[in-house]
């Protein structure tokens, strides 16, 4: 149990909840086009109120062993892979050869932001 509440790992977990709400703020709508805009906003901002409540401590814990910049790439990373499962199960539309391939290239690029890192200096 104490690996979970790891300040490296921690964060990583919160910020995957997070991005469940997020996601869930952004798209879920987009099978309810008859649904009123007013209402989709507000209960967007319901879903986003709950992310935030798991992004803000994600990174004020995780800026102890991340910069900001992984912080952000960690993120990126976590958010299309939670939408790739979203976009499956919810929205019913499986991800293409070229978009699976657009997000293995943002992945090779995450990949560079953790290369050779040390110390996080602040």
């Amino acid at each position: 149990m104490q690996f979970l509440t790891n300040p490296q790992v921690l964060p990583i977990l919160l910020l995957a909840v997070s991005n469940v709400f997020m996601t869930a703020a952004w798209y879920w709508h987009l099978r309810f086009t008859g649904f009123p805009i007013a209402g989709v906003i507000a209960i967007s901002w319901g879903l986003a109120l709950i992310e935030y409540c798991f992004a803000v401590p994600a990174n004020r814990i995780g800026y102890q062993v991340y910069s900001a910049a992984e912080l952000k790439t960690i993120q990126e990373v976590i958010t299309l892979s939670v939408f790739v499962i979203f976009s499956i199960v919810y929205l019913k539309e499986p991800p293409t050869w070229n978009q699976l391939v657009g997000f293995v290239f943002i992945g090779i690029g995450a990949a560079f932001i953790f290369k050779n890192t040390g110390a996080v200096a602040h």
